[in-house]
């Protein structure tokens, strides 16, 4: 039986690597880093994924301003119904009082005229004897 190797774990020390200069849309250099035990890494340079920059939200979403607006007109409107609606009961009251007024001025003509034949004390009818035979009326 062979002796197993034991191989003792060095502390890595890294050295900053120099800066690779990147050119917009060309392929990096390759960077290359030694270890303390001798090896030698190499490999591309990755910079950082840079987020885009968040556009700035408004103070008040649009949703909110068109329902504020709304609300502003609907109340606009309600009190324009308002009014309408007090000057359609008012006009009604006006003519409800015209036709009441039209009412006992015809009414106190027709009583005038009725008791203006009158003057001779009271209603004479006259009466004949009437026979009526198989449905005829002979006065």
């Amino acid at each position: 039986m062979a002796a197993p190797d034991v191989h003792q774990l060095a502390p890595v020390v890294m050295r900053p690597a120099a800066p690779v200069p990147v050119q917009p849309h060309t392929v990096p250099s390759v960077a290359s880093v030694v270890l303390p035990d001798g090896r030698i890494v190499s490999g591309y340079a990755i910079d950082p994924v840079q987020p885009e920059p968040v556009a700035a939200k408004p103070v008040i979403s649009r949703a909110a301003a068109n329902i504020a607006l709304g609300g502003v007109g609907f109340l606009a409107v309600c009190g324009g119904l308002l009014l309408l609606t007090t000057f359609i009961a008012a006009l009604t009251a006006l003519i409800t009082q015209l036709i009441t007024l039209a009412v006992v001025l015809f009414g106190g003509f027709i009583a005038v005229q009725v008791t203006a034949g009158r003057r001779g004390g009271g209603t004479t009818v006259n009466i004949r004897k009437a026979v009526i035979k198989r449905n005829h009326f002979h006065g």
